[in-house]
């Protein structure tokens, strides 16, 4: 069983439950509040020392980074492809994509009524 420790409005979150639905793989999903710094206390800090969501757990192993665990989750389906170049396309997009969008979609929201929606 897959665990996912998640932040529900994180854009990189996000793209982790996504792949995890349309592979069809069951996780269970562990809500961190980052807003309330759940993502600094010492007992996440041992899971991912940067004390950052998303994290996946598989395997008696632990993976940051959402990238990283898309490509982690995405191994061994169609959604890498085999040739070399191909899949420099695909990371060319997913760094394009972490550089150029996640400092607005990934990142912890700066609104300070957002406890309000969660």
């Amino acid at each position: 069983m897959y665990k996912l420790y998640d932040f529900l409005p994180s854009g990189n979150c996000y793209k982790i439950r996504l792949l995890l639905n349309q592979l069809g793989i069951a996780y269970k999903r562990v809500n961190i509040d980052i807003l309330n710094k759940q993502s600094r206390t010492p007992e996440f800090l041992k899971i991912n020392p940067n004390g950052r969501t998303p994290v996946l757990f598989h395997d008696g192993k632990y993976l940051a980074e959402s990238n990283a665990i898309l490509c982690y989750l995405a191994s061994k389906t169609d959604f890498i492809p085999q040739g070399d170049y191909e899949q420099a396309q695909v990371l060319q997009w997913m760094f394009f994509e972490q550089f150029s969008h996640e400092p607005n979609l990934g990142a912890r929201p700066k609104t300070a009524h957002l406890k309000e929606y969660l």
